[in-house]
């Protein structure tokens, strides 16, 4: 159903902005703002022990011992560090996998081919270029220095050099990484393991094994898996494999999903039982409700990621990236096959390999499989994937020793430095190009996921501005809902800045914690069969304190309609079949709260101020100008 109302008078400003960060968003948001944190760290480091190297090897040496019974744990604390605190940093990177993997971009599982040989193949052509330059050496066994990426250097300073490149870049750039660090745990594991005790390794196995059982059961009590995942460390740490291998395990068997809207009219019965009788049982009651309603995927991101971006890997940085420079030690490091062999592999193998498989697997699909961005956003991908510094610090310190050590942690930051430096510098000459040719190199191809289970039908939807409008901006609402009220002043002003723009209403009424929304939306629908729709929409969000019968009668009348019509629609319910089939349509999107929004069938994931949704708007409009070949 179209509506033919102007929308020139609709210049209100935004009067809220409300963040719903989706996880992944929120990810690389903490990502960038601790990229800062971890750079002073790393700054902190190369000051301390320039200033005094004695304090800082000596601090890092200090031994800590944890004694269970006859049982003792005894490492420095440079140890507790990385083989302790940098395993929550891993189980943080594997339940972002997880996350992608069963809610984001890689729920394709075709999804899956790209990223995955795109970051093997980032790993070995770095590794072949450190073998080739250190032929003949014996540091050539420090080959596993010069290939992994590092996630939170590599994410924060991907959004601050380039703010301007597709989200899509990032989820495909986490995918490499994440592959990036699974295989150099395997690496790690398998090629600088010490002597490996078969038992312990055995132990391992078997805890691995009752861990998996245990979720299979339907267990969702965290206290056991974390025992368990304790268990597991201590058995791969007593096994001379590393137990960082545990944090990652962990995170990839922590499941993903959207909250579903069951679950969250249970947790509001819940709290209203609480609300009415405050008792410590209901109390409990109420608080299991809410936490079941999340996934433990996202609670858990949400509790241990600030403290692995803002504590963990700067402090980590502090501990291994102090190195004594001097006139000397530089000029006998920058002619070490070594620093040369790293600088060289992560600046120009990691883009090659990167941008070069992806290629390969594209050509042989035939196109069926490409990168979700275009050829150079993949190489700004490929260049910031450069950034090497927590793994390849850590593999550095299993393989070197004194003065190679030295020369590999120099390797490491200099190309670092160097990988961050092309990324700005190809990041700026693409926005030179010329603005067709641009969005091509950024935005590429590939089809985008359709998240919008039922497409938007214009002779059955409610539908604002251009039939025929390039993007389409769907809500899911609630007339009873504040946040839909405030967001409305938003819709008013996309609808008035964007003439190409159309605006598609559903309804998801939450009656559950919103008794009048019901009635409302068969208001609205007895108002449509009189034509007057987005009327009393607008009038309905404008008064959402007073939604109830005798309101709606009286709103009918004061907008001219024939009120004994509207009464009589009403007690037919005559919009309750519509309503039913929205909510219905909500369910298969996996849509649970409102106002959710689709910009071109694709779920928005973000906040929806102004400023946030007019730019989801340009890209969709950027995507369809590509499509369409306007």
């Amino acid at each position: 159903m179209s509506d033919s109302d102007s929308t020139a008078a609709y210049s209100g400003h935004t009067a809220w902005a409300r963040s719903l960060e989706r996880p992944l968003r929120d990810f690389l948001t903490t990502e960038a703002g601790s990229a800062a944190i971890l750079l002073a760290a790393t700054v902190a480091a190369l000051v301390w022990v320039n200033a005094d190297a004695g304090s800082y090897r000596s601090a890092w040496s200090t031994e800590l011992t944890i004694r269970v019974g006859g049982d003792a744990i005894a490492m420095n604390l440079r140890e507790w560090v990385n083989s302790g605190l940098m395993t929550f940093f891993f189980f943080v990177v594997g339940l972002e996998a997880r996350r992608e993997f069963d809610m984001g971009e890689l729920r394709e599982r075709r999804r899956v081919t790209l990223p995955l040989v795109a970051g093997l193949g980032g790993m070995a052509v770095p590794v072949v270029i450190y073998l080739a330059v250190n032929a003949g050496h014996g540091s050539a066994h420090g080959w596993g220095t010069a290939m992994s990426t590092d996630t939170a250097f590599a994410l924060g300073m991907l959004t601050l050099v380039g703010p301007r490149f597709p989200e899509r870049l990032r989820s495909f750039m986490l995918t490499v990484v994440v592959v990036d660090d699974v295989a150099a745990l395997i690496v790690i594991a398998t090629f600088y393991a010490g002597d490996v005790w078969m038992a312990a390794l055995g132990v391992a196995g078997c805890v691995l094994v009752l861990i998996l059982a245990v979720r299979a059961a339907g267990v969702h009590v965290g206290l056991v898996y974390a025992a368990l995942g304790a268990v597991l460390w201590v058995a791969l740490l007593k096994s001379g494999i590393d137990p960082i291998l545990a944090g990652l395990v962990m995170g990839l068997l922590t499941y993903a999903y959207p909250a579903q809207r069951t679950d969250l009219e249970r947790a509001s019965d819940l709290f209203r039982l609480f609300r009415e009788q405050p008792t410590p049982e209901l109390a409990r009651s109420a608080q299991a409700g809410l936490q079941t309603a999340i996934s433990p995927n996202e609670r858990l991101q949400q509790l241990y990621h600030p403290w692995t971006s803002y504590v963990i890997v700067p402090l980590f940085a502090l501990a291994n990236a102090g190195i004594a420079i001097s006139g000397g030690f530089l000029g006998h490091a920058f002619t070490s096959p070594i620093t040369l062999g790293i600088v060289v592999g992560y600046a120009f193998g990691k883009p090659i390999g990167v941008v070069a498989s992806a290629w390969i697997v594209t050509r042989l699909s035939r196109g069926r499989l490409r990168p979700p961005v275009g050829w150079a956003a993949v190489a700004g991908g490929g260049t910031v994937a450069g950034i090497g510094f927590t793994v390849s610090i850590l593999i550095a310190t299993l393989a070197f020793h004194g003065s190679e050590l030295e020369e590999a942690k120099l390797g490491v930051l200099c190309a670092a430095l160097v990988s961050s430096s092309a990324t700005w510098t190809l990041f700026r000459a693409t926005e030179r190009l010329p603005r067709r040719l641009r969005l091509r190199a950024l935005l590429g191809s590939a089809r985008p996921i359709v998240d919008l289970a039922v497409p938007v039908d214009a002779d059955r939807d409610h539908v604002r501005g251009p039939l025929d409008a390039p993007v389409t901006l769907l809500e899911y609402g609630d007339l009873e809902c504040p946040y839909c009220g405030q967001a409305e002043a938003v819709i008013r002003e996309l609808l008035s800045d964007f003439g190409d723009l159309r605006y598609v209403w559903r309804h998801l009424p939450l009656n559950d914690v919103h008794p009048h929304a019901q009635l409302a939306a068969e208001a609205t629908e007895a108002a449509a069969e009189q034509g007057r729709f987005w009327d009393l929409h607008d009038l309905l969000l404008r008064h959402q304190g007073a939604l109830k019968l005798p309101d709606l009668i009286a709103y009918a009348g004061q907008l001219g309609m024939d009120t004994d019509r509207f009464a009589e629609d009403m007690r037919r319910r005559v919009g309750r079949g519509r309503i039913a089939e929205d909510v219905d349509g909500a369910d298969l999107s996996g849509v649970s709260g409102t106002p959710t929004f689709f910009v071109n069938d694709r779920r928005h994931y973000g906040a929806y101020d102004i400023e946030t949704l007019s730019r989801a708007v340009r890209a969709a409009r950027a995507r369809a100008a590509l499509k369409t070949g306007v």
